[in-house]
């Protein structure tokens, strides 16, 4: 397999990362990830690039294997993982073109495979035993500090911490239900944070979350809603710009065997009948 240090995946409106890349088909236990990897360098570190709803952005939300899009990753040596994507604003001063890079998660998903300890045989005919991984912290506390550096270093002052709620979509939120998720003090709402961040933390990887807001959330504005067409919109005027911020941070994040954060000594696949990546 490639020898990749870190990987990106990119959402709606940020297809491509690599400016001269190599194309590999991964194979998983959990089936084809989202699409091929993208290998290429960036500022001198060697990345995988997966598009998290595929290169046609064909996958909707729910029906992107998050499991095997991991699993590829580790697969091809990625250890640290930072995971741009589109949100909404649930809060009048976190308006379009916002960065913010949340330090806690609030999942209300419906259904999504969200573990590799699922009580699945392995191929032995053995079963895994049952873990319960800690997720206080859902992200790495030190993706998140190289990222709001690298943000601030490209003259954009990121949002440093807030909540990100993740709903099952396609479909944007209600007025109810977005004045509610207001009402209890979240920041941003997207579709795709969860289960990418738990699945990494089993597989012992750093996840950071960068969450770029394209529009006010339905019950934060007084128009008609938000459109699929105003997100892409918004998103493609800000992706040179993130580009930049994720390039500098690629540099920035510290060599695999540097890592001092608790996410490494997360997962206990070896300990559980797990044959890890």
């Amino acid at each position: 397999m490639a020898d990749a240090e870190i990987g990106v995946i990119g959402g709606s409106g940020f297809y491509s990362f690599l400016d001269d890349m190599t194309e590999i088909t991964v194979s998983t236990p959990y089936g084809s990830p989202s699409d091929s990897l993208f290998l290429g360098e960036v500022a001198g570190r060697q990345v995988a690039f997966l598009p998290r709803h595929g290169r046609r952005h064909h996958l909707p939300p729910h029906r992107v294997n998050y499991r095997a899009n991991l699993w590829a990753l580790r697969s091809a040596g990625v250890r640290q993982v930072l995971g741009p994507c589109a949100v909404g604003g649930l809060r009048e001063e976190y308006g379009p073109g916002t960065l913010l890079v949340p330090d806690q998660l609030v999942d209300r998903t419906k259904g999504r495979a969200q573990t590799y300890f699922d009580g699945v045989p392995q191929a032995d005919g053995s079963v895994p035993n049952v873990v319960h991984v800690s997720f206080a912290d859902p992200y790495c506390p030190a993706g998140r500090e190289t990222v709001l550096a690298a943000a601030r270093g490209r003259g954009w002052e990121p949002v440093d911490g807030g909540t990100l709620v993740v709903v099952e979509g396609p479909r944007f939120s209600t007025r109810a239900e977005s004045r509610w998720h207001a009402a209890q003090g979240w920041s941003v709402v997207g579709m795709t944070g969860h289960p990418e961040a738990v699945l990494a933390r089993e597989l012992g990887l750093c996840y950071t979350s960068l969450t770029l807001v394209t529009d006010l959330d339905a019950g934060a504005e007084t128009g008609a809603g938000v459109s699929h067409e105003e997100v892409l919109e918004v998103f493609g005027r800000n992706v040179g710009r993130l580009r930049e911020v994720l390039s500098d941070a690629v540099g920035a994040l510290p060599a695999a065997a540097e890592r001092v954060c608790a996410c490494a000594g997360a997962h206990l696949g070896r300990d559980l009948g797990i044959e890890l990546p």
